[in-house]
């Protein structure tokens, strides 16, 4: 399914949905963040998706990294709760998503880095390179409050 993102862009459609999702910033023994290229957008992202009834946002956090990258990782912190209004998705089904993501820290503890239907790229990227890659805004937000160390951010 395809989708348009708009962050504070006037233009935007008013939502007709807010769905909790949670994201996992993950970070390596050597302080490279893991990252995704979405196949919808061609931006790079944290990995991360819509939660599930019958799991905590911690474990949609776990399970999405798992399911877009092929990482296994393991919590270590929270990072904070971005629900900006003025960011939204359109989808091509006629949902228009008001953003809430629950952001999670945690570290690698397993798999391998693995393209797949969501997925046509993911690799740990060095802070000093994050500059050289298309990130949407909202997650640039996130790694920046993460590299900053200024978390847990509650907005």
């Amino acid at each position: 399914m395809g989708r348009t993102e708009y962050y504070n862009d006037p233009s935007a459609p008013k939502a007709n949905t807010l769905i909790p999702a949670s994201n996992l910033l993950v970070a390596d023994e050597t302080g490279a963040i893991l990252l995704q290229r979405r196949r919808d957008t061609g931006q790079w992202a944290l990995p991360g998706g819509a939660q599930d009834i019958g799991e905590t946002a911690a474990e949609c956090a776990v399970r999405e990294c798992l399911e877009e990258t092929g990482i296994i990782a393991e919590l270590t912190g929270f990072l904070g709760v971005y629900t900006n209004p003025n960011h939204i998705v359109a989808y091509t089904d006629g949902e228009i998503r008001q953003q809430y993501e629950n952001t999670y820290i945690g570290r690698p503890v397993g798999g391998v880095p693995t393209i797949n239907d969501e997925a046509d790229g993911v690799r740990f990227v060095r802070p000093a390179d994050l500059d050289q890659y298309d990130i949407h805004p909202s997650m640039r937000q996130q790694i920046g409050d993460y590299l900053a160390g200024t978390y847990p951010y509650l907005g």
